[in-house]
């Protein structure tokens, strides 16, 4: 049986690990290992430790990182890090950020992260499960989070 990891964040204003979660399971009998951490960078290593001490096929990694300058780093750091993971592994980890400052007030924010959390699980189900379902949406705008754009029209 194929293991997804999932790592939130304590930092983020809303649980990103319980939507997820609770959208993987609504598609895929899966075995699913959770963790949380206090903050984005602290994703990387977590991730890691999911794909090498615990087997998982493929991780899901999320958090909110603020909206001051020096979030906007660690947000960077953080991402560097997780692609750093994903190749030392030869796993995919899949980066979900909502950054503080997308929304314009909590309500707003806890939407879209509930959201972008959600939209995102389940493409983790289909790059497990469903790799033709992910070629046929190539090129068509998809947003996680937000309404699609469309693709783009010559």
């Amino acid at each position: 049986m194929p293991t997804i990891g999932v790592v939130d964040t304590t930092f983020a204003r809303f649980n990103m690990g319980k939507a997820a979660v609770d959208e993987i399971q609504k598609h895929v009998s899966v075995r699913i290992i959770r963790r949380t951490v206090p903050g984005v960078k602290d994703l990387p290593v977590a991730a890691k430790k999911l794909i090498e001490e615990e087997g998982c096929d493929m991780v899901v990694a999320l958090g909110m990182p603020g909206s001051k300058p020096t979030d906007k780093v660690c947000a960077h750091e953080a991402s560097t890090g997780l692609i750093q993971a994903q190749l030392m592994t030869n796993t995919h980890i899949i980066e979900v950020f909502v950054h503080e400052d997308e929304a314009r007030d909590a309500k707003e924010l806890a939407f879209l992260m509930e959201q972008r959390s959600r939209e995102h699980a389940l493409n983790v189900v289909k790059m497990l499960f469903k790799p033709e379902q992910m070629i046929r949406e190539a090129g068509t705008g998809q947003r996680q989070g937000f309404e699609d754009v469309g693709p783009a029209r010559m």
